[in-house]
């Protein structure tokens, strides 16, 4: 089953199945019962300095999303429990970012429905 995307400030839905939070900061604004997040996975997330450095600019994209999946080499364990997860039954990654497009959870996502 495929791992879907979703901003952690859209209404939880029942179709969003197990839903891991791949922020390493928690969402401003949002208590936890309201994000109903199953799991928060910052370990995932990019570092704080990658964070930090892309800003979400979209001028750093691309040269952002080639560092992220350079950390991810690194973190086959955390991909390894998602994909568990996701053969179990629907997962979704949330994320805080307001740029739906160019986030790391698309990049994450990407990467786990190869």
């Amino acid at each position: 089953m495929p791992v879907a995307i979703k901003r952690v400030y859209a209404p939880p839905a029942p179709t969003d199945g197990t839903r891991l939070l791949v922020d390493r900061l928690w969402p401003r604004g949002l208590s936890k019962a309201d994000a109903q997040v199953d799991l928060w996975m910052k370990d995932v997330a990019p570092s704080d300095a990658l964070r930090k450095w892309f800003h979400h600019d979209p001028a750093h994209w691309d040269e952002f999303a080639r560092r992220y999946r350079a950390e991810l080499e690194d973190k086959g364990a955390l991909l390894d429990e998602i994909r568990a997860l996701a053969a179990k039954g629907p997962v979704t990654l949330v994320y805080g970012a307001r740029d739906e497009s160019n986030n790391q959870a698309v990049i994450l996502a990407g990467l786990l429905n190869r």
